[in-house]
């Protein structure tokens, strides 16, 4: 009846509004497609390729193979993306460097890297963006790359695997106010900037 086609945006906060549509996206918002691939996790995961990440512009020196030795999924019930140590010990150390300038808090659950930004009427922090199959670039937006517990505690929204062989999982922070589209039968995923607030 969809063509094998949803789609979804996950707000930034949970009083604003999101939405899940089935069958082709009917929105005149810029979609970039990967391909799904490949996972031997089984049927029950869509599978990406993540080929890179950056932070404030700059590649991070972490081999794509990195992130296919465990595999990736995309999966909005996982909150917090979990990236093997190697990228994530990568992108913690670049994003660190770029906030060197704030006050460190301390850690929260499973994030390490929190900051106190409670003197701070404005603060800036460092751009991620992550690269898929195909040359898709996906920029996040600020509420994608931190987790709020507080103005005294506000932490960089990823975690790491136990090991690198772990599946890499692309999480629901991360999408946030981002139009993601599954086009099962295209055997492709879209990413589209904006899709909610």
């Amino acid at each position: 009846i969809y063509n094998k086609i949803f789609s979804y945006c996950l707000p930034s906060t949970s009083s604003s509004t999101g939405h899940l549509s089935f069958g082709p996206a009917a929105t005149g918002r810029y979609l970039k497609y990967t391909p799904f691939s490949t996972i031997s996790r089984g049927s029950s995961f869509y599978g990406l390729d993540i080929t890179a990440i950056a932070v404030g512009g700059v590649k991070l020196p972490v081999s794509s193979s990195t992130f296919s030795t465990g595999g990736a999924i995309i999966d909005s019930g996982t909150v917090i993306t979990r990236l093997p140590p190697t990228a994530y010990a990568a992108l913690r150390s670049a994003f660190r460097q770029g906030m060197s300038k704030y006050p460190s808090a301390g850690e929260l659950s499973i994030l390490d890297t929190c900051y106190d930004l409670s003197g701070y009427k404005v603060f800036s922090i460092p751009t991620i963006e992550f690269s898929f199959a195909g040359g898709v670039t996906v920029k996040l937006p600020p509420q994608g790359i931190l987790f709020v517990a507080s103005t005294k505690q506000v932490c960089l929204a990823f975690a790491a695997n136990g090991d690198d062989s772990d599946v890499t999982i692309y999480g629901n922070v991360q999408q946030r106010t981002i139009e993601v589209v599954y086009d099962v039968g295209g055997g492709r995923i879209g990413f589209g900037a904006g899709g909610c607030k």
